[in-house]
């Protein structure tokens, strides 16, 4: 390798245990084409990597270490951007950051302004990507979560004052400018020489950003709008000006008002899209704005406010009606309603009282509160959804490639049309130089790729934030795209469909008094942490028995338990749990048993056998009642025309007896835990997307392996990590209304990219003269500036409008 070319990277990996992971850490990075060396310091659980920068990069090396089976160790920022009009500023800033070294991915959210940068804080600092960002020309706004929000507001705010002051000056000057012009008034001075005086000077005021803005891009060697733009209205104008001296052109190249109102129109469109961008990101500002700033604690005593990040871990806290609670935490003194329609989507406030769970953020309605602060800071709920919906909306789903891929190809393409249509009527058709400039000027302004640049991250941005108000966590775009794709939604059964709090419902003696199995049952599950245990200790002390004393406590994954129990007048071994613990410890079931066990099972219900000693001695039955909501759900998903399964552990009886009542006609019984898993994976082979329903970590495994996992989190326990739509409550018609949301999402998309794919398909040929021969139809170039302005505009009013959506399923809720 050529030493000149030569980088290193340092990167940080996780999960290394011995001497042979660092080894193999290495092998797999020296194996890559393009790696000088690779040393893996143990101690540091670091690599250090020479590579070539011209044959792979910083992601690829981190790619490598993930596939060997290790994590790495990165840091992600979200940088805010002021000074972006257009797809190919995005991609400008994309490039400039991608190429530092030590930066492993970038996304730039034209809509949100924002950069969201994945990089290694060993090889770069925020700093560097501050330099970058200012050296382009653009300005670096701070980091999100930073004191900067306000001074990003600031700034749009004098952008915008701005903007509205050069279309003023702009329209207010073409405009008179254009009556004169044909009024035919006697003028002291001839009229083009007039037109120049009173133009000259707006025209710089009011295209000056235009220019300085195409300056910055051809100073960084990029061709973008305003570099068109600038043509565009730089052409008219000097054309007038040597059209209004003779030089080389006549007088009547007068386009003196056509440049200014140009100008004026440019200004309009971008002061329209800069209100609308400030608008799609509506939904983090109100998550940031429940935030409070101070909180009143209870120090030595005595009731103090302090700034909320010195509230401590543990710390008592004091909330007053009509005041945010401003950490997570448990009530442990009052009672009122809190208002947490912000966090879930729940307009109905919530009663609390002492033991009861609060979130930060929400508003206490009525009755004063004090709480034990447990989660501070970004641990809370609020800062994790904060967080969660940031990063979602710097993602980009798929279908965004499509944008991207046009917008490379679009400004070459635009400018060869251009040229090309001045040559074909001045040079091949004869046509006047009039004419022919006409049309060149309004081909380059015309063209427009900031709708395509806007189409996907604005839907996307107002469609995860909606989402995060709805209680309905979209992870990242991709979700969005493969929520849309899905065939087959496959259901936990315990604790998703069902409450997950299973009672006893029956107790069956087989020779055995009935309590006393109860109280064998209770002393051994009192071991366990599974929810079938807890329903028989709690019938048991719900019946006053005592729990005996066990000894050789065994698990039997998926199976049941057995422990020795010793109550002091006979030792028992005793066994709790399925047919197949009973079946592999060779205990029989005759058929009285057997018909017993059916009975409870055609019920729904899940039978548990006791064994004694190796003989079956009882039977409780257990049943879990179906969530509010599940039958409903359910429905809505066939509607859809979506296939819907449920996968559980139980016995195929009682499954069906379970599915039967919520309406499920397919279902994967006795299935163990870690099998769940490989039951999705099943499915996909069989050419099904797969959307796994399921109540979090539990089941983390199958909702990573499914097409999309949509994990059900429960008030405050949020299973964030678990799945690719979170849902804040714990209802499974929000589980209908994020696939509802997906769709209306993706649908707003796609519409998105038909329009900005439609104005310029349609308007470049109107704009080269392609109507011109048969109906004599041109295309004036301030209209082409209204149009081009129209078209980002129409873009991002279609996605604002996703801001009032509501899911079909909520309104079956409401009703």
């Amino acid at each position: 390798m050529d030493k000149k070319a030569k980088k290193k990277a340092n990167i940080k990996i996780s999960g290394m245990s011995c001497a042979s992971c660092a080894l193999n850490v290495e092998k797999s990075l020296e194996k890559m084409e393009g790696v000088g060396e690779a040393h893996v310091n143990l101690g540091t659980e670091e690599a250090t990597v020479e590579y070539d920068p011209e044959k792979l990069g910083l992601s690829q090396l981190e790619a490598a270490v993930e596939g060997a089976g290790y994590g790495v160790v990165k840091e992600r920022v979200t940088i805010k951007v002021g000074g972006m009009s257009c797809a190919m500023c995005v991609k400008a800033i994309e490039d400039i950051l991608g190429k530092l070294p030590g930066v492993s991915s970038v996304n730039v959210n034209l809509a949100s302004e924002k950069a969201y940068v994945t990089y290694n804080p060993r090889m770069v600092q925020v700093s560097d990507m501050k330099d970058a960002i200012n050296d382009l020309g653009y300005e670096y706004l701070g980091v999100e979560g930073e004191e900067t929000e306000d001074l990003g507001e600031k700034l749009r705010t004098e952008d915008l004052k701005g903007k509205r002051n050069r279309i003023i000056v702009g329209f207010g000057v073409s405009i008179p400018l254009m009556v004169l012009m044909y009024s035919n008034i006697m003028l002291p001075i001839p009229m083009p020489e007039f037109m120049l005086l009173v133009s000259i000077i707006p025209f710089i005021y009011v295209s000056y950003p235009i220019f300085q803005a195409a300056y910055r891009a051809l100073r960084n060697r990029n061709l973008d709008m305003d570099v068109m733009y600038s043509m565009g209205i730089g052409v008219a104008f000097i054309s007038s000006i040597l059209g209004t001296f003779s030089i080389v052109l006549t007088p009547e190249f007068m386009f003196y008002e056509t440049a200014l109102m140009l100008a004026a129109f440019l200004m309009l469109g971008r002061w329209l899209e800069t209100r609308a961008k400030g608008n799609t990101s509506t939904a983090i500002k109100k998550l940031i704005g429940m935030q409070p700033k101070t909180a009143t604690i209870i120090r030595e005593g005595k009731e103090v406010q302090i700034p909320i990040d010195e509230v401590g871990v543990n710390d008592i806290v004091v909330v007053k009606p009509g005041e945010k609670i401003p950490a997570d935490g448990e009530v442990v003194e009052g009672e009122s309603y809190v208002d947490e329609s912000a966090i879930t989507g729940e307009p109905v406030p919530v009663f609390k009282k002492e033991g009861s769970s609060v979130v930060g953020g929400t508003i206490n309605k009525n009755g004063a509160l004090k709480f034990r602060a447990l989660k501070i800071g970004k641990d809370t709920v609020l800062s994790q959804i904060i967080k969660l919906v940031e990063m979602a909306q710097g993602s980009k789903p798929p279908v965004q490639r499509i944008a991207d891929r046009a917008v490379t190809y679009f400004i070459p393409t635009v400018l060869t049309v251009a040229v090309a249509a001045f040559l074909l009527w001045y040079v091949i058709l004869g046509s006047t130089l009039l004419f022919g400039l006409t049309v060149l000027i309004s081909i380059l302004v015309v063209a427009c790729p900031c709708a395509l640049g806007l189409a996907t991250p604005t839907a996307v941005t107002v469609g995860i934030g909606r989402g995060a108000e709805l209680g309905i966590l979209v992870k990242n775009g991709e979700a969005l795209e493969v929520s849309e794709k899905l065939t087959t939604v496959l259901f936990d059964k315990t604790g998703t469909l069902t409450k997950g709090k299973p009672e006893v419902t029956d107790i069956l003696g087989i020779g055995m008094d009935e309590d006393f199995i109860l109280q064998l049952a209770a002393s051994i599950e009192n071991n366990s942490e599974h929810p079938l245990a807890d329903a028989v200790v709690k019938k048991a002390r719900e019946y006053g028995q005592d729990i005996l004393k066990t000894k050789e406590f065994d698990s039997f994954g998926g199976k049941g338990v057995k422990a020795v129990v010793d109550d002091e007048t006979e030792v028992r071994e005793v066994f709790v749990g399925n047919r197949a613990l009973f079946r592999d410890q060779n205990i029989s079931l005759d058929d009285a048993v057997e018909a017993k066990i059916l009975k409870i099972e055609n019920e729904g219900k899940t039978a548990v056998l006791v064994g004694i000693n190796y003989e079956i001695s009882g039977i409780i039955g257990i049943a879990d009642t179906l969530k509010g909501g599940t039958v409903a759900a359910i429905g809505e998903l066939k509607k859809m025309g979506l296939k819907v399964a449920m996968i559980t552990g139980d016995n195929n009886r009682t499954a069906n007896a379970i599915a039967k009542q919520v309406g499920i006609d397919v279902v994967i019984a006795e299935v163990l835990p870690h099998d769940k898993a490989a039951q999705v994976m099943s499915l996909q082979d069989e050419g099904e997307v797969v959307g796994f329903v399921g109540d979090g970590i539990n089941d983390a495994p199958a909702l990573a392996q499914a097409d999309v996992g949509i994990a059900i989190g429960s008030g405050t326990d949020i299973a964030i990590e678990s799945g690719d739509i979170v849902l804040i409550k714990d209802d499974l018609l929000d589980s209908v209304a994020g696939v509802q949301l997906s769709r209306k999402v993706m649908g707003r998309i796609k519409q998105n990219l038909f329009w900005a794919f439609a104005y310029n398909v349609v308007l470049i040929p109107v704009a080269a003269g392609a109507l011109y021969p048969a109906f004599g139809i041109t295309f004036r170039p301030e209209y082409a500036g209204l149009a081009m302005a129209l078209s980002s505009v129409t873009v991002v009013s279609l996605s604002l409008m996703l801001k009032g959506y509501l899911p079909p399923v909520k309104n079956l809720k409401k009703s």
